[in-house]
């Protein structure tokens, strides 16, 4: 399998690395790429082609858009693809498919996909959505890209994608501000900073995979470490007080609201 990686940025470099121990060939891979230092880069690091222009594009190639939302629509105007010849995969929030393929003079082989920063260490969960031209191999073809960095997931609704980017595309962030809160508490109760960082950092990562290796609901985790009148019951019902559940889903759900208003900001621009 060929590709071609319009935009040589954080994601496409994870996707890049990742490709390549998984196994993909280095001459397969390409990189469009306008800023000369970047392009530098990859190819240094890689030993990957890459180059300021669309190149023609191979037959069987599949096509990753990974340039920032607002550069989409000019690189998808000079990608010079056939319509509906190749594979395209766009990670840029925001963009609907409806306005890529419109772009694209009409393409609708083409993919949305919304992976997280946790790419760059293989450990990315992706949200995916395929136009009605998407094959069940351009699927699979899919699924093998966005796997070398983690894990995917197909949202059959593209409306939805707008949740996937609440809820994991900005759930990185969302996770750090609970560590770095567990720091700051662990600080401000005398513990030297290395220790904080590795009690916050720890305890998180410790949480999270018995959650994910658990058969149990996360409530059910959490109640079993609730001792009655203990300490964990006592900062559960301070969090409780003070509606930190509720305060979490609505900053999601005004994270999914920003990214309906930006891809209609967008389609208008």
């Amino acid at each position: 399998m060929n590709i071609t990686f319009i935009g040589g940025g954080n994601m496409a470099d994870a996707l890049i690395g990742g490709l390549l121990r998984k196994g993909f060939a280095a001459a397969g891979l390409r990189a469009v790429e306008v800023n000369a230092d970047a392009r530098a880069r990859l190819e240094k690091k890689y030993g990957v082609v890459c180059v300021d222009k669309p190149p023609q594009a191979r037959a069987g190639e599949v096509f990753v858009f990974s340039v920032k939302p607002q550069q989409m629509r000019e690189a998808a105007s000079g990608a010079g693809l056939a319509a509906n010849a190749n594979l395209a995969i766009t990670i840029a929030a925001g963009i609907t498919l409806t306005s890529l393929s419109r772009w694209l003079g009409g393409h609708r082989r083409l993919v949305r996909a919304m992976p997280n920063t946790p790419a760059l260490i293989g450990a990315a969960v992706t949200g995916l959505h395929a136009m009605d031209a998407v094959t069940a191999d351009d699927r699979k073809r899919t699924e093998a890209i966005l796997g070398a960095v983690g894990s995917s997931v197909w949202i059959e609704h593209e409306a939805q994608m707008d949740a996937v980017t609440a809820v994991s595309g900005s759930g990185p962030a969302y996770v750090f501000y609970f560590i770095e809160a567990l720091e700051e508490a662990a600080n401000q109760l005398g513990l030297p900073a290395e220790t904080a960082r590795k009690l916050a950092l720890e305890t998180f990562t410790g949480a999270a995979r018995l959650a994910a290796e658990s058969p149990d609901p996360v409530a059910v985790l959490r109640e079993r470490v609730t001792s009655k009148g203990g300490t964990t019951e006592a900062a559960l019902a301070g969090m409780m007080d003070d509606e930190v559940k509720q305060a979490i889903i609505r900053a999601i759900h005004k994270a999914n609201e920003r990214g309906r208003e930006l891809g209609e900001q967008l389609d208008r621009d």
